[in-house]
């Protein structure tokens, strides 16, 4: 191999083998039981809400392996390169996307904590006041029936393996 060919040589993106998991969150995030039984918003907000939701969880679970350090770092940044997206998509002007990302990423982290201090509790009241407070519903719904099916998520996820995971092979 030539200097120059070694100089120059591309590198894979690291974050393409998140791309799967990337892909399944969303995937997760959009399914209609959220919408409809669940009651959540099906709205931008409400959307969002539950793409940071299903995030958090897959990125708690990653969290319990420590191999998966680096891998979760990865998954952020798929998240903000699709939220920088999204919002230049929707005509948000170069001038203040990095303001909305660091918004976004904020959000991210906010939730990440209210639900890895929930699922710690041992009963389900902290994840339903964490649902109420962090997902935008239609009106006159009650946190129940999301927090519960968000618990059997995360424990669903808890059972998956670490190669599973990054794959993407999660069920909804």
């Amino acid at each position: 191999m030539s200097v120059f060919s070694r100089l120059f040589r591309t590198r894979p993106d690291p974050r393409e083998e998140m791309r799967p998991l990337w892909h399944r969150v969303v995937e997760i995030s959009r399914h209609p039981r959220w919408y409809g039984e669940d009651g959540v918003a099906d709205s931008v907000p409400g959307r969002f809400d539950m793409v940071v939701a299903v995030l958090s969880l897959v990125l708690l679970r990653m969290e319990g392996e420590p191999q998966l350090a680096a891998s979760s770092a990865l998954l952020t940044e798929l998240f903000v390169e699709d939220m920088d997206g999204q919002l230049r998509e929707s005509g948000v002007g170069d001038m203040v996307v990095g303001k909305h990302i660091g918004r976004l990423v904020s959000t991210l982290g906010g939730r990440l904590g209210a639900f890895r201090d929930a699922l710690a509790e041992p009963d389900g009241a902290a994840l339903r006041a964490a649902v109420e407070r962090n997902v935008t519903f239609n009106a006159g719904t009650a946190p129940d029936a999301l927090a519960a099916d968000l618990h059997a998520f995360a424990e669903r996820l808890a059972r998956i393996a670490p190669d599973d995971l990054i794959a993407g092979r999660i069920d909804a």
